[in-house]
């Protein structure tokens, strides 16, 4: 069973089995990596999130500002404008929680009102000061991730003197940060943030590491859809990385990962059923 038994959100808790959880990516906007511009129509971005419903994800995670290497930064006002009236049109319809990928305090403060239940920030938290109040007196659950750098600079030479070590390091210090900050520890998530301010390499390293930040105490989401790393393991850009996603989406489940954040959906329920199903948790167990 996974350390971290539940994770407490807004108005309701996740509850953790042997399996992680599927949070599926919506990403509003033009720019994104790997699906920018699919889901800037509203009606889209609605359709696409109730059919992640529909295959089984657990949460659905809202952005409206790309964070892939080198993108622009965008204004809060255009920010809110893509991201509230798809929680708008939600409303009623998603029976599972909304977490909103953002990192500024006004976006996170009316998402939560209009019915998000966590707020996930790339910055770990840090990039607006404003954010850990709107975090602490909302009660929302938060996931606290790692990025050395900013999406801007993040990708220009990444160094870390060991870098399991330097983001368990930092992930502790900010998990402390939030505790005393008056943050609920079961409310806190915690993410090495894979692919943020890393080189391949590096990704595979914090990868190989994922049993060692369960010693955080708290949740553990990885972050791993479809990223360069993978091309680089499969030595070839041109293909789709859907099937090197999984192959990592079921070693974060053997690892005791507690969700997992894809842009596929149904492939991700479908395999993490099957490994389970066939025995896979077992077989890892005995070896």
């Amino acid at each position: 069973m996974p350390t971290a038994p539940r994770w407490t959100l807004k108005t309701r808790s996740l509850e953790f089995a042997r399996a992680p959880l599927v949070m599926g990516i919506l990403n509003v906007t033009p720019d994104s990596f790997s699906d920018g511009g699919k889901h800037l129509a509203l009606a889209t971005a609605v359709e696409s999130a109730l059919q992640m419903q529909a295959d089984g994800a657990a949460i659905i995670d809202i952005g409206g500002e790309s964070t892939r290497p080198y993108s622009d930064p965008v204004g809060v006002e255009e920010e809110l404008s893509r991201v509230i009236p798809v929680i708008e049109q939600l409303k009623g319809r998603l029976k599972i929680p909304i977490s909103i990928d953002t990192s500024k305090a006004e976006v996170a403060r009316q998402a939560l009102a209009e019915g998000a239940e966590i707020i996930n920030d790339v910055t770990g938290l840090e990039g607006d000061p404003a954010m850990i109040k709107v975090a602490s007196q909302s009660k929302a659950g938060v996931c606290v991730m790692h990025m050395q750098g900013t999406p801007q600079t993040m990708q220009d030479r990444p160094s870390y003197d060991d870098v399991a070590k330097d983001v368990y390091r930092y992930l502790k210090q900010r998990k402390e940060y939030c505790l005393d900050a008056g943050i609920d520890e079961n409310r806190i998530c915690l993410d090495p943030g894979i692919g943020f301010g890393k080189t391949h390499e590096q990704n595979l390293e914090l990868l190989r590491h994922m049993p060692d930040f369960l010693d955080l105490g708290s949740p553990i989401l990885i972050g791993h859809s479809r990223k360069g790393f993978i091309a680089k393991v499969i030595g070839d850009s041109t293909q789709d990385r859907m099937a090197g996603t999984l192959g990592v989406t079921l070693a974060a489940a053997v690892a005791g990962m507690h969700v997992v954040r894809v842009h596929d959906v149904l492939e991700s329920v479908q395999a993490i059923k099957l490994f389970e199903t066939a025995g896979g948790f077992t077989f890892a167990t005995q070896t």
